[in-house]
């Protein structure tokens, strides 16, 4: 099974997202908005109930912090994603290390830059009028964060969130 740790915005923020993901984004049906703590990976169902001990404990460590986006910006020339720009903070840089380290020996294939998605596999000709006329937008949002979550995929391509981890002590 296919599993990965996100965070999901506030219905406003994804709303936001979601009014460009839905013609920019092909995976637009298959996950709502978030923003990506742990890419997915394969475990077994005896693997997850391990992993989500561990993430509530990570979770129970970690005060909830405050989540801001600044600008519209993109991976180019490395890949055709545009994304809203979250600034990194130390409790997210922490959360982000945190998780990953439970997962001993599997490198993710890029530095963490936090993002929510609105835009992938574009043409490079799309990728370059969209990102274009977007990337002068101002999106200064900014919300507290208190909770992420262990999603699993289902056998339509679709994710579906396992467990939920309320941030801080309980």
């Amino acid at each position: 099974m296919k599993f990965g740790v996100v965070i999901f915005p506030s219905k406003k923020l994804q709303d936001l997202v979601n009014s460009y993901r839905k013609r920019y984004d092909p995976h637009y049906s298959l996950i709502s908005p978030h923003l990506t703590i742990k890419n997915a990976f394969e475990a077994t169902e005896v693997d997850a109930k391990d992993l989500a001990d561990k993430l509530r404990q990570i979770a129970s460590n970690t005060n909830p912090f405050t989540l801001k986006t600044s600008k519209i910006s993109s991976f180019q020339p490395v890949n055709n994603v545009i994304y809203f720009k979250i600034d990194p903070t130390e409790e997210l840089t922490a959360l982000h290390s945190d998780i990953n380290h439970e997962f001993g020996g599997q490198n993710s294939e890029y530095a963490f830059v936090p993002h929510i998605t609105i835009g992938q596999n574009l043409s490079n000709d799309e990728h370059s009028d969209v990102f274009g006329s977007l990337r002068m937008t101002k999106v200064n949002y900014e919300e507290k964060v208190d909770r992420f979550h262990l999603l699993y995929q289902l056998e339509n391509g679709s994710w579906t969130v396992y467990e939920t981890f309320r941030l801080g002590r309980e």
